[in-house]
């Protein structure tokens, strides 16, 4: 049902607690535990549990609390918790559940009950993760689509502003598609871009780098501190890639293969900058490389180019 172990947090001030939940778990879960509130918080970010198993009667902070931010934080919200406790009275429950768990287990608890309430809500996260990632990605290429660039470019601008490092962004274009598709069929351009995408993503290789498409024969790629000429170098090895691919363009007024036009564009963001600039100045980029010949990479400031050779 799994590719891997799920993990398990269990939060609990009673170490016989955690001994009891554990020796239930252990043979089907990875688990991690912690005694107090701030330490669950950091080993939720830390580990991205699965689930959450998360006792309310704690020292500090309790676990009310602790379910309040695991879900205010976009990091974490998605995990489920379910509350394990003796404190069952219908208030209790429907206050853990405003807060945002999933379930609640009363003490003292019966080994049943824990592995099969944890496992069918395990299911639940894994098709609901599953949904979540169907969503992201774009149907026809498999790589991820403008709404998941979008929360990324969104995330990694704040990251960079934060650590005051570049961001760099390039915009790709298939030189002539529509000649393509009209030449060879649309179920040809579909492979054409399938392919552009795949080597697009092979070249963005670094965790950080994502690749998506933009729209029709339009790509981006987002580069995590990168500046303008590490974006630069990037981007020719893409259009170096797609070229020696040689797919055959019989229509293209540019080379018999298929090509791209490349804009790139890079900036350490800060509170005033406006982040949709950026995309703004890749995408104009973009369009002078275009407009002088097609097959090159051209950046922002319309100064760095490089004509294909």
């Amino acid at each position: 049902m799994f590719h891997q172990r799920p993990k398990i947090l269990i939060v609990d001030d009673v170490p016989s607690n955690i001994q009891v939940l554990s020796h239930i778990l252990k043979d089907d879960y990875d688990i991690y535990f912690a005694m107090d509130g701030v330490k669950a918080l950091e080993l939720v970010v830390a580990r991205q549990p699965d689930l959450v198993l998360l006792d309310i009667m704690m020292p500090g902070m309790d676990g009310y609390e602790v379910c309040s931010q695991i879900k205010a934080n976009p990091l974490t919200c998605d995990i489920p918790v379910i509350f394990v406790s003796a404190r069952g009275e219908v208030e209790d429950e429907t206050r853990g559940l405003e807060a945002g768990a999933i379930d609640f287990i009363t003490k003292p608890i019966s080994a049943p009950i824990v592995k099969a309430r944890v496992r069918n809500h395990l299911l639940l996260k894994h098709q609901a993760d599953l949904l979540r990632r169907l969503s992201f990605l774009d149907g026809l290429t498999g790589i991820g689509n403008r709404r998941r660039f979008d929360e990324i470019f969104s995330r990694e601008w704040r990251r960079c502003m934060r650590s005051n490092q570049p961001l760099a962004v390039i915009m790709v274009d298939v030189d002539h598609f529509k000649a393509y598709n009209d030449h060879y069929g649309h179920h040809s351009g579909d492979e054409c871009l399938r392919a552009v995408a795949a080597m697009l993503d092979a070249v963005a290789q670094r965790p950080g780098d994502f690749a998506a498409r933009y729209g029709g024969e339009e790509f981006v790629c987002l580069l995590p501190e990168t500046d303008g000429d590490g974006a630069r170098m990037v981007a020719e090895r893409l259009r170096e890639t797609v070229t020696a691919r040689a797919i055959p363009h019989a229509a293209s007024t540019t080379a018999p293969c298929v090509t791209i036009s490349i804009g790139y564009a890079a900036v350490v963001p800060t509170e005033k900058a406006d982040p949709y600039t950026l995309l703004a100045d890749a995408d104009e980029a973009l369009y002078g490389a275009k407009k002088s010949g097609r097959n090159r990479v051209c950046g922002a400031d319309m100064v760095t180019e490089t004509v294909a050779g």
